[in-house]
């Protein structure tokens, strides 16, 4: 009987044992902020084909899907109403969502943007940045919009969402773009937006960008463009309106609450980069970009970043969490980037559990990266950077293990690297760091004296 007792505890801590390793995997793999905007059953069912829609590839329905969201924004059904695209390919131009809508692709759905230029209107520039990203002026609007909206989903099953964005790359390749490219998604001053569950492929510039929004959740996507297709950015999360929503006006200073988990993104450029302003004009804007939780995603980029911070950085960016990332690839695998004339603060990142494999650059600081949209920027603004928490890296094939440069006035400060280990090609350089202030811990190969030694076991605070 005793030795069957001792047998039974055995067994018994075993599971036990057993138990909390799979509740640690749990917590990591399992662990989500989808909750942010609960997902609301619409009643009221319309069909693209209810308004004349064609999924032949060849009809253009602008009209189509601009008459189906007028429908749903003039007759205000209780709880909104859910707009179905069946399979086949839907041409069509540029369109604005609306309020308390779920735009839902089926199985094969496809939604293509003409190639006709002519059709996108020109908008104002975002006041944040001051003029258009590429070129002064306006910018082009983007495929799907969306301007001070709320209570919205683009959801479905696969279907894709797609900016034939080649004849936009041409046009920036050989200079003769006027004004700045469209984006494939773009959301304003919006919030209680869930984007999931949906293929976005070949932009013609950034792929989702919700900029001064609040309580997103942008999970389960798919984001392709080819590595050469310039700017293609994956997930572009700007500058964040932390305010409340009294049904008319944003207002208010409370957070921004970003989701982003468990999405596929291969690009020609960073696959999520966290913006909030460029130099003067987002100095004055100061909306800040915060409580954005990465989590999940996989991606490969190789001219450019896996997570990106910047450059444009002038409202300022904290509060960030960026976990269980793997990288295959890519020029870079985190990257924090700004540049005198941007000011704003950067503070409170944390970085963690990350794989990467194939990389040029593990880890890249930089404050010299970025151009400004004119000659009026203020070159004393000078961005602070203090409190970045990377921890728990692992690459394979990894160059350049480190690359941390900061601004000599302006230190980056509290800078923490903990349990990193980087394996190399046979000429594997070593790390570069100036103007930083911070400790390292557990990390391999070891890295330059800016960064003190920390003894023992433990990990970043």
């Amino acid at each position: 009987m005793a030795a069957t007792g001792r047998m039974f505890r055995l067994w018994l801590l075993a599971l036990v044992g057993w138990a909390s390793m799979l509740s640690a995997v749990d917590a990591a793999y399992f662990t989500t902020c989808s909750q942010t905007v609960p997902l609301k059953t619409r009643r009221d069912v319309i069909s693209i084909t209810d308004f004349g829609g064609v999924g032949d590839g060849r009809t253009l329905n602008t009209w189509a899907f601009r008459s189906a969201i007028y429908r749903i924004e003039h007759l205000h059904r209780q709880g909104g109403t859910l707009l179905y695209v069946p399979p086949g390919v839907y041409l069509t131009g540029p369109f604005n969502l609306t309020s308390h809508m779920t735009l839902y692709l089926a199985k094969g759905a496809v939604i293509q943007a003409t190639q006709d230029t002519s059709s996108w209107p020109l908008i104002a520039p975002l006041p944040s940045y001051g003029r258009g990203r590429e070129r002064p002026g306006g910018r082009y609007m983007s495929f799907i919009h969306g301007n001070s909206i709320h209570d919205v989903v683009i959801t479905g099953e696969n279907g894709t969402i797609d900016g034939q964005g080649q004849v936009w790359w041409n046009m920036w390749k050989d200079r003769s773009l006027q004004y700045t490219r469209p984006s494939l998604l773009e959301l304003m001053h919006s919030r209680d937006i869930i984007i999931s569950n949906v293929v976005f492929r070949d932009s013609p510039f950034w792929n989702i960008h919700p900029v001064y929004c609040s309580n997103v959740v942008i999970n389960h996507v798919t984001i392709l463009a080819p590595v050469d297709s310039p700017n293609t950015d994956g997930i572009d999360p700007g500058t964040a309106l932390q305010g409340l929503y009294d049904g008319s006006v944003l207002q208010g200073d409370s957070s921004s609450n970003v989701c982003i988990e468990d999405s596929y993104i291969n690009t020609g450029d960073d696959l999520v980069a966290i913006k909030s302003g460029w130099d003067e004009y987002g100095i004055a804007y100061n909306r800040r970009s915060s409580n954005i939780t990465i989590r999940r995603i996989s991606g490969s980029s190789y001219p450019y970043a896996g997570i990106a911070f910047g450059s444009e950085t002038s409202g300022g960016i904290e509060n960030i969490l960026v976990e269980n990332i793997n990288l295959y690839n890519t020029s870079t695998g985190i990257f924090l980037k700004t540049n005198a004339g941007r000011g704003g603060v950067i503070r409170n990142i944390t970085v963690r559990d990350i794989y990467m494999e194939n990389v040029k650059n593990a880890i890249k600081f930089a404050g010299n990266v970025g151009d400004h949209p004119d000659d009026k920027y203020n070159p004393n603004a000078l961005p602070v950077v203090d409190g970045i928490s990377i921890m728990n890296v692992w690459g394979i094939n990894v160059r350049n293990p480190g690359s941390l440069e900061g601004m000599q006035k302006s230190p980056f400060q509290r800078i923490c690297l903990s349990n990193i280990n980087l394996k190399g090609m046979a000429a594997t350089l070593p790390w570069k760091c100036d103007s930083i202030e911070g400790s390292a811990l557990g990390v391999h190969p070891w890295p330059c004296t800016q960064l003190i030694s920390t003894q023992g076991s433990g990990s970043c605070p």
